[in-house]
């Protein structure tokens, strides 16, 4: 595993009002489908996310996400890559909290805690293949 993030998402309760936040402080928006505000950062992007469909993507209630939540993701090149990288964080004494599969929007996905409990997710993203040093950009934004 390569030592980068590349998403950050927040589960967020209003997801209009958290991107205003950003917005005020001057980000911008990329255009993305399905429900996640973007912002594009250097090399990464912040992604805020429904509270709820966080909840549920990871398998979990939004009550034992207590005042909100957060994922770490790592995004790989080949859809294989994703079981691949949940085994090596279970190897490493991370528990996988949902295992390698196929999301709505044309992805595949996985979670796991690492052994602090903070969640990471471990993506393929066939609408935004990563760069030459792996960097993640939706969109492309450079």
């Amino acid at each position: 595993m390569d030592q980068r993030i590349s998403l950050i998402t927040l589960g967020v309760r209003d997801p209009e009002a958290a991107a205003g936040f950003y917005e005020a402080l001057g980000w911008q928006r990329v255009e993305v489908p399905d429900g996640v505000i973007a912002f594009d950062l250097l090399g990464q992007t912040l992604g805020l996310y429904p509270l709820e469909m966080l909840a549920r993507d990871m398998g979990v209630t939004i009550e034992s996400l207590g005042h909100g939540a957060a994922t770490y993701s790592y995004n790989v090149r080949e859809k294989e890559e994703v079981a691949a990288v949940l085994k090596a964080a279970e190897a490493a004494g991370a528990k996988v909290l949902k295992p390698a599969h196929d999301i709505f929007w044309g992805g595949h996905i996985g979670y796991f805690a690492d052994p602090e409990g903070h969640i990471w997710e471990v993506a393929w993203n066939p609408h935004s293949p990563l760069g030459p040093r792996g960097e993640f950009q939706w969109n492309g934004a450079a």
